[in-house]
C-alpha cells in the first residue's frame, strides 16, 4: 500500500441481517482526492458508507490511514477523523443553525481543542448564508441550506475523510450547482472526499476517480474523466445530452 493512500477497502461484504447488499467490494481513496461512487437506486451506495462508518456490521478488510479499523466502533472512527453526512442530513430541527454546527465540534472538544470560534468562521466563510441564519432554527431552512448545514457540521470536526451520501438529493438544479462547487472547493482544505451520488454527471465533474456500483458490486472504475467518456456510463447514467455535448 502506498503512503498516499488514506482508505483501502478489500473484499467488503455488508448488508441488513441476512440480506447481503455488498458482495466483496474493493475501493481505494488517496489522500486529498475526491472519489465518487455512482450507480442506480438500490445498488448499495448508502450501505457502503454506513459500513465504512461502522453504522452497519461488515466483513472484509478496512484500512484507514494505514491501520485496520475493522474492530473499531463508530465513535472510534469519528475520533480518527471520519465523518459522514447522511442522505437524511440528520439535523436537529428545533435547534438554531449555530448550535447544530457546534455539535459537530464534538471530536475537537474530545481532543482538547475547546475553542470552536475559528472552525465556525471557516464554515461561515464556505457557507455565508449559514452565518446570516445562525440564530434561525435548522428546521426552517430550505433544502439547500439544510444540506450546507449538514456539510458544515461535519467539517466542524476537522475530518480527514468526509463521506457525502447523495448531497444533491431533492435539490433544485441551481442549488445542486452550488453544492458541487463547494465540494470542489473543499480540495483546498486537504480533506479526502468519498462522494456517493446519483447525479453521475455532476459527481464525475468534481471527482478525481470514480466507481460504478451495480447490484452490490463494482461494475466499472477509473479516472473520473475516463468514466465520463465511457460509452456504457454515457448510455446508462449520463444520457443523450452528455453524448451530444461531448
Amino acid at each position: 500500500m502506498t503512503s498516499d493512500l488514506l482508505l483501502n477497502v478489500t473484499d467488503l461484504h455488508a448488508g441488513y441481517g441476512r440480506a447481503e447488499v455488498l458482495h466483496g467490494l474493493n475501493l481505494k481513496a488517496a489522500k486529498g482526492s475526491v472519489v465518487t461512487v455512482i450507480g442506480p437506486n438500490g445498488a448499495g451506495k448508502s450501505t457502503l458508507l454506513n459500513a465504512l462508518m461502522g453504522v452497519l456490521p461488515s466483513r472484509g478488510q478496512l484500512e484507514y490511514q494505514g491501520n485496520s479499523i475493522v474492530l473499531d466502533t463508530l465513535e472510534e472512527r469519528v475520533m480518527q477523523g471520519m465523518a459522514l453526512v447522511p442522505e437524511t442530513r440528520a439535523l436537529f430541527g428545533t435547534m438554531p443553525v449555530e448550535d447544530n454546527l457546534l455539535l459537530g465540534a464534538y471530536r475537537q472538544v474530545r481532543l482538547g481543542r475547546k475553542n470552536s470560534t475559528a472552525a465556525l468562521e471557516e464554515v461561515y466563510a464556505l457557507f455565508p448564508g449559514l452565518k446570516e441564519r445562525r440564530t434561525q432554527l435548522a428546521g426552517t431552512l430550505s433544502g439547500g441550506e439544510r444540506q450546507m448545514l449538514a456539510v458544515g457540521r461535519a467539517l466542524m470536526s476537522k475530518p480527514t475523510l468526509l463521506m457525502l451520501d447523495e448531497p444533491s438529493l431533492g435539490l433544485a438544479p441551481l442549488v445542486v450547482r452550488d453544492i458541487f462547487t463547494t465540494i470542489s472547493g473543499l480540495r483546498r482544505t486537504g480533506v479526502t472526499i468519498l462522494l456517493v451520488e446519483q447525479n453521475a454527471r455532476a459527481a464525475l465533474e468534481v471527482a478525481d476517480y470514480g466507481y460504478v456500483l451495480e447490484m452490490g458490486e463494482i461494475a466499472l472504475e477509473g479516472p473520473a474523466e475516463h468514466l465520463a467518456n465511457d460509452s456504457r456510463v454515457i448510455d446508462t447514467y449520463l444520457g443523450a445530452a452528455r453524448q451530444s455535448a461531448a
